[in-house]
Protein backbone atom coordinates (compact mmCIF):
# COMPACT_ATOMS: atom_id res chain seq x y z
CA UNK A 1 0.00 0.00 0.00
CA UNK A 2 3.12 2.56 0.87
CA UNK A 3 4.00 1.87 -2.67
CA UNK A 4 1.45 2.68 -4.08
CA UNK A 5 0.89 5.87 -2.49
CA UNK A 6 3.61 6.87 -3.00
CA UNK A 7 3.12 5.70 -6.95
CA UNK A 8 -0.16 8.05 -6.54
CA UNK A 9 1.99 10.77 -5.11
CA UNK A 10 4.20 11.21 -7.69
CA UNK A 11 1.81 10.70 -10.52
CA UNK A 12 -0.22 14.26 -9.13
CA UNK A 13 2.93 15.67 -8.90
CA UNK A 14 3.94 15.03 -12.48
CA UNK A 15 0.55 16.31 -13.78
CA UNK A 16 1.03 19.26 -11.64
CA UNK A 17 3.87 19.70 -14.19
CA UNK A 18 1.22 19.08 -17.42
CA UNK A 19 -1.18 22.08 -15.62
CA UNK A 20 1.23 24.31 -14.61
CA UNK A 21 1.44 25.32 -18.83
CA UNK A 22 5.10 25.86 -19.21
CA UNK A 23 7.22 26.02 -22.47
CA UNK A 24 10.41 24.39 -22.58
CA UNK A 25 12.03 27.38 -22.47
CA UNK A 26 10.07 28.47 -19.13
CA UNK A 27 7.77 30.79 -20.27
CA UNK A 28 4.30 30.39 -19.38
CA UNK A 29 1.93 29.20 -22.07
CA UNK A 30 -1.27 31.45 -22.73
CA UNK A 31 -4.75 28.71 -22.49
CA UNK A 32 -5.42 31.33 -25.61
CA UNK A 33 -2.75 30.08 -27.43
CA UNK A 34 -3.54 26.31 -27.19
CA UNK A 35 -5.49 25.47 -30.35
CA UNK A 36 -8.56 23.55 -29.80
CA UNK A 37 -8.02 20.03 -30.04
CA UNK A 38 -10.70 18.17 -31.74
CA UNK A 39 -11.21 15.71 -28.70
CA UNK A 40 -14.26 14.78 -26.99
CA UNK A 41 -14.28 13.39 -23.68
CA UNK A 42 -17.82 11.96 -21.57
CA UNK A 43 -18.13 12.29 -17.67
CA UNK A 44 -20.43 9.85 -17.02
CA UNK A 45 -21.07 9.50 -12.74
CA UNK A 46 -23.74 8.12 -10.61
CA UNK A 47 -24.55 11.69 -9.14
CA UNK A 48 -28.15 12.35 -8.23
CA UNK A 49 -29.55 15.99 -8.23
CA UNK A 50 -27.95 18.68 -6.24
CA UNK A 51 -25.28 16.63 -4.56
CA UNK A 52 -22.45 19.70 -3.96
CA UNK A 53 -19.65 16.95 -4.53
CA UNK A 54 -19.95 15.85 -8.01
CA UNK A 55 -20.29 19.57 -8.29
CA UNK A 56 -16.61 19.82 -7.98
CA UNK A 57 -16.31 16.52 -9.58
CA UNK A 58 -17.75 18.13 -12.63
CA UNK A 59 -15.94 21.52 -12.06
CA UNK A 60 -12.53 19.68 -12.05
CA UNK A 61 -13.33 18.01 -15.01
CA UNK A 62 -14.74 20.78 -17.21
CA UNK A 63 -11.65 23.12 -16.53
CA UNK A 64 -9.18 20.36 -17.55
CA UNK A 65 -10.88 20.11 -20.48
CA UNK A 66 -10.72 24.08 -20.91
CA UNK A 67 -6.78 24.13 -20.30
CA UNK A 68 -6.23 21.12 -22.83
CA UNK A 69 -8.68 22.61 -25.38
CA UNK A 70 -10.94 19.89 -25.94
CA UNK A 71 -14.49 19.23 -25.62
CA UNK A 72 -16.01 17.63 -22.08
CA UNK A 73 -19.44 16.50 -21.86
CA UNK A 74 -20.97 15.55 -17.90
CA UNK A 75 -23.73 13.69 -17.51
CA UNK A 76 -24.93 11.67 -14.71
CA UNK A 77 -27.75 9.36 -13.21
CA UNK A 78 -28.00 7.56 -9.35
CA UNK A 79 -29.65 4.58 -11.60
CA UNK A 80 -27.71 2.08 -12.73
CA UNK A 81 -29.39 1.05 -15.63
CA UNK A 82 -29.66 4.66 -16.47
CA UNK A 83 -25.72 5.51 -16.05
CA UNK A 84 -25.15 2.33 -18.41
CA UNK A 85 -27.47 4.05 -21.14
CA UNK A 86 -25.17 7.21 -20.58
CA UNK A 87 -21.94 4.96 -21.13
CA UNK A 88 -23.73 3.43 -24.20
CA UNK A 89 -24.97 6.71 -25.76
CA UNK A 90 -21.20 8.09 -25.20
CA UNK A 91 -19.89 4.94 -27.10
CA UNK A 92 -22.74 5.38 -29.92
CA UNK A 93 -20.91 8.82 -30.22
CA UNK A 94 -17.50 7.54 -30.58
CA UNK A 95 -15.87 9.70 -27.82
CA UNK A 96 -12.09 9.41 -27.55
CA UNK A 97 -12.57 8.61 -23.53
CA UNK A 98 -14.97 7.74 -21.49
CA UNK A 99 -14.38 9.28 -17.10
CA UNK A 100 -16.76 6.84 -15.28
CA UNK A 101 -17.65 6.58 -11.40
CA UNK A 102 -19.04 3.14 -10.65
CA UNK A 103 -21.28 2.93 -7.07
CA UNK A 104 -22.49 -0.21 -8.03
CA UNK A 105 -20.23 -1.76 -10.75
CA UNK A 106 -22.28 -4.77 -11.79
CA UNK A 107 -24.68 -2.24 -12.72
CA UNK A 108 -22.87 -0.43 -15.78
CA UNK A 109 -19.86 -3.76 -15.76
CA UNK A 110 -21.85 -4.54 -19.32
CA UNK A 111 -21.40 -0.63 -20.41
CA UNK A 112 -17.76 -0.08 -19.25
CA UNK A 113 -16.50 -3.55 -21.06
CA UNK A 114 -18.35 -2.25 -24.36
CA UNK A 115 -16.54 0.67 -24.13
CA UNK A 116 -13.50 -0.93 -23.37
CA UNK A 117 -14.06 -3.21 -26.36
CA UNK A 118 -14.97 -0.76 -29.01
CA UNK A 119 -11.50 0.95 -28.37
CA UNK A 120 -12.61 3.73 -26.32
CA UNK A 121 -9.93 4.37 -23.37
CA UNK A 122 -12.14 4.46 -19.93
CA UNK A 123 -10.88 6.20 -16.64
CA UNK A 124 -13.05 5.03 -13.31
CA UNK A 125 -13.15 7.87 -10.69
CA UNK A 126 -14.10 7.97 -7.37
CA UNK A 127 -15.77 4.44 -6.51
CA UNK A 128 -15.25 1.24 -7.95
CA UNK A 129 -11.89 0.64 -7.63
CA UNK A 130 -11.82 -2.68 -6.71
CA UNK A 131 -12.96 -3.33 -10.05
CA UNK A 132 -11.46 -0.99 -12.68
CA UNK A 133 -8.57 -2.86 -13.76
CA UNK A 134 -10.74 -6.07 -14.10
CA UNK A 135 -13.29 -4.07 -16.40
CA UNK A 136 -9.92 -2.66 -18.73
CA UNK A 137 -10.06 0.63 -17.00
CA UNK A 138 -6.54 2.30 -17.70
CA UNK A 139 -6.44 3.54 -14.46
CA UNK A 140 -8.55 4.53 -11.71
CA UNK A 141 -8.76 8.06 -9.81
CA UNK A 142 -10.01 8.27 -5.97
CA UNK A 143 -9.33 7.22 -2.44
CA UNK A 144 -8.85 3.33 -1.16
CA UNK A 145 -12.51 3.50 0.98
CA UNK A 146 -11.17 0.77 3.07
CA UNK A 147 -7.60 2.97 4.13
CA UNK A 148 -10.18 6.47 4.77
CA UNK A 149 -12.34 4.07 6.82
CA UNK A 150 -9.90 2.65 9.04
CA UNK A 151 -8.54 5.74 9.50
CA UNK A 152 -11.45 7.60 10.25
CA UNK A 153 -13.01 4.38 12.66
CA UNK A 154 -9.45 5.41 14.82
CA UNK A 155 -9.67 8.64 14.91
CA UNK A 156 -13.07 8.43 16.78
CA UNK A 157 -11.98 6.15 18.89
CA UNK A 158 -8.91 8.23 19.68
CA UNK A 159 -11.07 10.88 20.47
CA UNK A 160 -12.99 8.58 23.23
CA UNK A 161 -16.07 7.93 21.28
CA UNK A 162 -18.13 4.43 22.36
CA UNK A 163 -21.12 4.61 20.15
CA UNK A 164 -21.97 5.75 16.29
CA UNK A 165 -24.37 6.13 13.72
CA UNK A 166 -22.81 5.80 10.16
CA UNK A 167 -24.96 7.50 7.46
CA UNK A 168 -25.34 6.10 4.06
CA UNK A 169 -26.76 8.59 1.53
CA UNK A 170 -26.95 6.40 -1.20
CA UNK A 171 -28.65 3.22 -1.47
CA UNK A 172 -26.19 0.72 -3.06
CA UNK A 173 -22.95 2.39 -3.43
CA UNK A 174 -20.35 0.29 -2.48
CA UNK A 175 -17.88 2.72 -1.79
CA UNK A 176 -20.31 4.43 1.04
CA UNK A 177 -20.66 0.69 2.18
CA UNK A 178 -17.14 -0.03 2.49
CA UNK A 179 -16.49 3.30 4.32
CA UNK A 180 -18.99 2.28 7.09
CA UNK A 181 -18.11 -1.17 7.12
CA UNK A 182 -14.03 -0.23 7.15
CA UNK A 183 -14.47 2.95 10.18
CA UNK A 184 -16.51 0.16 12.20
CA UNK A 185 -13.74 -2.14 12.36
CA UNK A 186 -11.28 -0.70 14.07
CA UNK A 187 -13.84 2.15 16.26
CA UNK A 188 -14.00 -0.38 19.10
CA UNK A 189 -18.04 0.52 19.60
CA UNK A 190 -21.27 0.11 17.97
CA UNK A 191 -21.42 1.50 14.87
CA UNK A 192 -24.91 1.13 13.27
CA UNK A 193 -25.83 2.10 9.38
CA UNK A 194 -28.29 4.53 8.78
CA UNK A 195 -29.73 4.66 5.86
CA UNK A 196 -31.39 8.30 4.28
CA UNK A 197 -32.49 9.73 1.46
CA UNK A 198 -29.90 12.01 0.52
CA UNK A 199 -31.41 13.93 -2.18
CA UNK A 200 -33.64 15.28 0.78
CA UNK A 201 -31.78 17.76 3.23
CA UNK A 202 -34.74 18.18 5.42
CA UNK A 203 -35.58 13.81 5.55
CA UNK A 204 -31.76 13.42 6.15
CA UNK A 205 -31.71 15.69 8.92
CA UNK A 206 -35.27 14.49 10.46
CA UNK A 207 -34.06 10.83 10.14
CA UNK A 208 -30.92 11.45 12.20
CA UNK A 209 -32.74 13.82 15.14
CA UNK A 210 -35.02 11.09 15.14
CA UNK A 211 -32.47 8.34 15.79
CA UNK A 212 -30.67 10.80 18.40
CA UNK A 213 -33.77 11.01 20.43
CA UNK A 214 -34.31 7.52 20.28
CA UNK A 215 -31.21 6.77 21.97
CA UNK A 216 -29.49 8.57 23.99
CA UNK A 217 -26.21 6.92 24.26
CA UNK A 218 -25.33 7.43 20.73
CA UNK A 219 -21.98 9.66 20.87
CA UNK A 220 -20.93 9.56 17.59
CA UNK A 221 -22.82 10.89 14.12
CA UNK A 222 -20.70 9.98 11.13
CA UNK A 223 -22.07 11.45 7.51
CA UNK A 224 -20.34 10.23 4.57
CA UNK A 225 -21.08 13.34 2.44
CA UNK A 226 -20.35 16.89 3.22
CA UNK A 227 -23.82 18.21 3.23
CA UNK A 228 -25.13 15.69 5.03
CA UNK A 229 -22.64 16.76 7.92
CA UNK A 230 -24.57 19.95 8.00
CA UNK A 231 -27.94 18.35 8.54
CA UNK A 232 -26.18 16.03 11.12
CA UNK A 233 -25.14 19.43 12.64
CA UNK A 234 -28.88 20.98 12.68
CA UNK A 235 -30.26 16.91 14.03
CA UNK A 236 -27.44 17.10 16.90
CA UNK A 237 -28.70 20.54 17.90
CA UNK A 238 -32.36 20.33 17.23
CA UNK A 239 -32.37 16.94 19.59
CA UNK A 240 -30.60 18.21 21.87
CA UNK A 241 -28.03 15.51 21.91
CA UNK A 242 -24.32 15.82 22.69
CA UNK A 243 -23.32 13.94 19.70
CA UNK A 244 -20.22 14.32 17.68
CA UNK A 245 -20.49 15.05 13.88
CA UNK A 246 -17.25 13.80 11.58
CA UNK A 247 -17.79 13.41 7.80
CA UNK A 248 -15.86 12.79 5.05
CA UNK A 249 -15.60 15.32 2.22
CA UNK A 250 -16.04 18.85 2.34
CA UNK A 251 -18.24 22.27 1.46
CA UNK A 252 -16.93 25.61 2.90
CA UNK A 253 -19.70 25.28 5.14
CA UNK A 254 -18.56 22.18 6.66
CA UNK A 255 -14.92 24.00 6.96
CA UNK A 256 -16.33 26.53 8.76
CA UNK A 257 -18.09 24.06 11.11
CA UNK A 258 -14.83 22.46 11.70
CA UNK A 259 -13.02 25.86 12.13
CA UNK A 260 -15.81 26.23 14.64
CA UNK A 261 -15.41 23.05 16.50
CA UNK A 262 -19.05 22.14 15.69
CA UNK A 263 -17.54 19.09 13.45
CA UNK A 264 -14.67 17.09 14.45
CA UNK A 265 -12.77 16.20 11.17
CA UNK A 266 -13.62 16.08 7.52
CA UNK A 267 -11.44 13.54 5.29
CA UNK A 268 -11.06 15.23 1.60
CA UNK A 269 -10.43 13.08 -1.26
CA UNK A 270 -10.65 16.37 -3.53
CA UNK A 271 -13.44 15.18 -6.00
CA UNK A 272 -11.87 18.53 -8.07
CA UNK A 273 -9.12 16.50 -8.62
CA UNK A 274 -10.86 13.43 -9.63
CA UNK A 275 -12.41 15.36 -12.16
CA UNK A 276 -9.39 16.88 -13.22
CA UNK A 277 -6.78 13.87 -13.17
CA UNK A 278 -10.10 11.66 -14.91
CA UNK A 279 -9.20 14.02 -17.63
CA UNK A 280 -5.85 14.72 -17.82
CA UNK A 281 -5.56 11.23 -17.98
CA UNK A 282 -7.31 10.63 -21.23
CA UNK A 283 -5.30 13.72 -22.66
CA UNK A 284 -2.39 12.29 -21.95
CA UNK A 285 -3.37 9.00 -23.55
CA UNK A 286 -4.71 10.41 -26.93
CA UNK A 287 -1.82 12.78 -27.45
CA UNK A 288 0.72 11.39 -26.26
CA UNK A 289 -0.07 7.70 -25.56
CA UNK A 290 0.79 7.66 -21.73
CA UNK A 291 -1.11 5.33 -19.31
CA UNK A 292 -1.14 6.53 -15.97
CA UNK A 293 -0.85 4.75 -12.74
CA UNK A 294 1.71 2.06 -13.93
CA UNK A 295 -1.70 -0.18 -13.34
CA UNK A 296 -2.74 1.22 -9.80
CA UNK A 297 -4.95 3.71 -8.71
CA UNK A 298 -3.85 7.00 -8.50
CA UNK A 299 -5.12 8.13 -5.17
CA UNK A 300 -6.73 11.88 -4.61
CA UNK A 301 -7.14 11.10 -1.10
CA UNK A 302 -7.27 10.55 2.07
CA UNK A 303 -6.79 13.44 3.88
CA UNK A 304 -8.03 14.86 7.26
CA UNK A 305 -9.28 18.64 8.00
CA UNK A 306 -9.22 19.51 11.48
CA UNK A 307 -9.52 22.36 13.35
CA UNK A 308 -5.28 22.87 13.09
CA UNK A 309 -5.75 23.02 9.41
CA UNK A 310 -9.15 24.15 8.61
CA UNK A 311 -7.81 27.91 7.39
CA UNK A 312 -6.00 26.85 4.55
CA UNK A 313 -8.37 25.01 3.25
CA UNK A 314 -11.01 27.70 3.63
CA UNK A 315 -10.09 29.64 0.98
CA UNK A 316 -10.27 27.34 -1.57
CA UNK A 317 -13.58 25.60 -0.50
CA UNK A 318 -14.98 29.01 -1.14
CA UNK A 319 -14.10 28.76 -4.85
CA UNK A 320 -15.61 25.42 -5.27
CA UNK A 321 -12.33 23.50 -5.40
CA UNK A 322 -11.99 21.65 -2.32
Amino acid sequence: MIKKIIAGVGILAAASLVLSGCTGTGQEASTADKPKLDLTYAVVTHSGPGDAFWDRVKSGAEKAGSDYGVTVTYNSDSDPAKQSQLIDNAVAQSVDGIVVSMANPDGVEASVKRAVEAGIPVVTINSGIERSAEFGAITHVGQSETVAGEAVGSRLADEGLKKALCVIQEAGNVGLEERCKSAASTFGGPMENLQVDGTNDSEVKATIKSKLQADSTIDTVLTLGGQYAIDAVGAVEESGSSAKVATFDLSDDVVADVEAGTILFAVDQQPYVQGFIGVTALYLRSTNGNDLGGGQPVFSGPAFVTKDNAAQVAEFAANGTR
